[in-house]
């Protein structure tokens, strides 16, 4: 890969399995917007990018080089060799044939407390309703940054924000378990740091201590949020998969990985025609 710095642009070159479309919408972001000239645009850490690919090159705009290595790098996981991954998930059928399908997807390494807060929403909810509650949570809550963008709220700025005044988002009967993954996190019961540095299950307990966050939301917040690769969300598609594809269990080709082994069976999975 190489980095090259251009005016107010940064562009990367030659850099291997990352297809910027698949991995912003696949199922695992919500605020990102596709432009009508084709790139993309979204909020991460209160820093608006727009970011925009062709065959040869992918093309940050208006970033500094600073920022790119402090944020958007981490958020890409450009550190990962994805190439040599999906090499390895040639072992298996299965995996094959989503990764030569969707290649180039990467999970994203997203801030926490908006991973945890995105998938309570996302609870038996599809992603355009889900994206429009997100929205109106940032206009609301987060802090305007240009335009129409908008940061993502801390639970500190809602720590003092009511269950009612949260009818706003149009959420239903999450804004309860939003307000009480606020209340849990601001109060100190559990804390989004300590997760980071327990051993995966230990954090699925501590998350699953929030109203409202069951198996799956606990495991997308880990996988999403925390950057548990070897997390692996099961929702109505990946448990078709297991019963259909793996039953005894995934190949070993996907072991520390099965979190991205998951996003591209997921996405072919739930994009499959069925006979």
């Amino acid at each position: 890969m190489k980095i090259k710095e251009q005016e107010n642009d940064i562009i990367l070159k030659n850099i291997e399995c990352f297809a910027v479309e698949l991995s912003l919408f696949c199922g695992q972001a919500f605020r990102w917007v596709k432009n009508e000239d084709g790139s993309f645009t979204g909020t991460v850490k209160g820093k608006v990018l727009n970011i925009f690919q062709n065959e040869n090159q992918i093309i940050f705009k208006n970033t500094t080089l600073e920022d790119f290595e402090n944020i958007w790098s981490h958020y890409f996981d450009l550190e990962r060799d994805y190439a040599a991954i999906c090499k390895n998930f040639e072992n298996d059928i299965h995996l094959k044939k989503a990764k030569d399908e969707y290649y180039g997807i990467r999970v994203l390494n997203q801030d926490s407390w908006e991973a945890l807060c995105s998938f309570i929403i996302s609870q038996n909810n599809n992603i355009p309703r889900i994206s429009g509650i997100i929205k109106r949570l940032c206009e609301n809550f987060g802090e305007r940054i240009d335009g129409e963008n908008y940061s993502f709220p801390s639970y500190e700025r809602l720590k003092n924000v009511s269950v009612d005044e949260l009818g706003i988002l149009k959420a239903g009967f999450r804004a309860k378990y939003i307000a009480d993954a606020v209340e849990k996190l601001c109060s100190g019961e559990i804390s989004l740091e300590k997760i980071k540095e327990m051993p995966i299950e230990d954090a699925r307990q501590e998350l699953m201590k929030i109203k409202g966050v069951g198996a799956k939301v606990a495991e997308c917040t880990l996988l999403y949020g925390f950057g548990r690769k070897e997390a692996f969300p099961v929702d109505v598609w990946v448990k078709r998969i297991m019963s259909e594809l793996y039953p005894d269990g995934l190949p070993g080709c996907t072991k520390n990985v099965e979190g991205i082994a998951q996003q591209y069976l997921f996405h072919w999975r739930r994009n499959l025609k069925d006979d």
